[in-house]
């Protein structure tokens, strides 16, 4: 299998809304949402073209990444700006097979040399500790809602980038999904059924 790595364009998305439709449902809630955040990052001035990329298998996308900024608010209201990962996405029949990790090394090699300070991100620390994430506490930056757990990490992107930012994370507006949005946006799709599991987050 020979991956490579591009740049999304504006002919992929929808493939790439689909996509991400399929990775994402059912996983952590019945149904999904993910596909409505990619394709309304795209259209916000938080969006970082420079860092969507996709993954290809020959013609065959197979793999997304894409991030968008988001700050950092310490107790005197001074923002530091970093990075917020996500979603990334493999097609289900090539999961477990490296492709999210080529593009998070991809998209963190270009995010270093775009100058940027930092990544934040909620996922599973037992994965992306491999990338050199660790628990945001340790740089002192806690949620919007002012915690901190295991799923809630930082990278830096070169040595003491993040050692002046503290506070609380705050990611784009982008995020917030209502129900009717999400719901008028699925008639798109072909319609799938939504089923409860016990991997949900409860």
């Amino acid at each position: 299998m020979n991956i490579s790595i591009r740049s999304e364009e504006e002919k992929d998305f929808k493939y790439v809304e689909n996509m991400t439709r399929e990775a994402f449902w059912d996983l952590y809630k019945p149904g999904c949402d993910e596909h409505l955040v990619v394709h309304k990052i795209r259209k916000v001035p938080a969006f970082v073209k420079e860092l969507d990329f996709i993954a290809c298998d020959k013609d065959t996308i197979v793999g997304n990444i894409i991030y968008s900024r988001a700050k950092v608010v310490n107790e005197e209201s001074k923002e530091s700006e970093v990075l917020c990962m996500g979603p990334v996405t493999v097609l289900p029949s090539y999961q477990k097979q490296g492709i999210g990790s080529l593009l998070m090394n991809h998209s963190i090699k270009k995010a270093k040399q775009l100058g940027y300070k930092g990544i934040i991100i909620f996922g599973n620390p037992d994965y992306y500790q491999r990338f050199g994430f660790v628990n945001a506490k340790e740089y002192n930056i806690q949620t919007s809602w002012g915690e901190n757990m295991d799923a809630f990490m930082a990278l830096e992107l070169y040595e003491g980038s993040l050692k002046d930012v503290s506070g609380k994370f705050y990611e784009d507006e982008v995020f917030k999904i209502e129900n009717k949005e999400l719901g008028d946006f699925e008639k798109q799709f072909p319609h799938k059924e939504k089923h409860v599991t016990d991997t949900q987050l409860k």
